[in-house]
């Protein structure tokens, strides 16, 4: 009996000084954080702040996939001061004209400028052989790129014969550089026009000065042509007023600074 109480004693005076010394370190621990939170100084990961700095490419993605099932891209798609890159296997357009132009440009502090010349293109009617569409942005500081594709694949090289399977009308495409890979095609067409006299499905180029470069028919609203094999284009503004057949739309945000789709 004596030696039974002996031992419970001794377990428990071990116990309360586990307690104790418990009690102690969780004191410590506790004071040293609402020191270290006392100092102003931000420590851990940042959850709230990578989750926010992730909204604009989510929300991008979600409109334009939004903006192309309801056909509302139609409308106008751009980046606001910010150039992407259109390419394509090859282009056949008919009601074709171009100018150049000094639209005004998003800078991005909210303020616009018009110091920038570009050649505004326009297709009353255009097929497309493939669309590869690239937009580059940084999210905290980490460069990630968005690529919308649509039709077939759109190759390195273009090949040398194309079919197209993307039907767009009334098409504007606002460039700072627009190059074919392969030979083109021009028919029926004026170079060197007055630009206010360039007019695509009845309608001037955006933009348009009397006496500027401009690219037109030569027989009448919708008498010129162009059959481009292989397109890049440098775009601040592609812009479909008409219907926009897409097939196979696909659209993806890839890390790093994406050149092809």
């Amino acid at each position: 009996m004596t030696q039974s109480f002996s031992g419970t004693r001794r377990i428990g005076t071990s116990l309360a000084r586990m307690r104790t010394t418990g009690t102690r370190a969780a004191a410590g621990w506790n004071a040293r954080m609402l020191a270290e939170a006392s100092d102003g100084t931000r420590r851990g990961t940042r959850w709230g702040r990578g989750a926010l700095a992730l909204v604009p490419s989510a929300l991008l993605v979600g409109a334009l996939g939004t903006a192309l099932a309801q056909g509302a891209l139609a409308a106008n798609f751009s980046v606001a001061g910010q150039p992407f890159t259109l390419t394509s296997n090859g282009v056949e357009g008919s009601g074709f004209g171009a100018i150049v132009n000094t639209p005004a440009v998003g800078r991005p502090d909210g303020t616009t400028t018009t110091n920038t010349a570009m050649a505004r293109v326009g297709f009353a009617s255009a097929g497309l052989a493939g669309l590869c569409g690239i937009v580059h942005q940084s999210i905290a500081g980490v460069p990630y790129s968005l690529l919308l594709t649509g039709g077939q694949k759109v190759t390195a090289t273009p090949p040398a014969a194309f079919i197209t399977d993307i039907d767009a009308s009334n098409l504007y495409i606002q460039a700072t550089e627009l190059q074919a890979y392969g030979p083109t095609t021009l028919q029926n067409a004026v170079l060197g026009q007055s630009a206010d006299q360039v007019t695509v499905a009845g309608k001037p180029l955006t933009g348009a000065l009397p006496g500027g470069f401009g690219l037109g028919s030569a027989g009448g609203e919708g008498g010129s042509s162009i059959t481009l094999h292989g397109l890049n284009a440098t775009a601040y503004d592609a812009e479909m007023a008409g219907a926009l057949v897409l097939p196979d739309l696909k659209i993806r945000v890839v890390p790093g600074t994406a050149t092809t789709c």
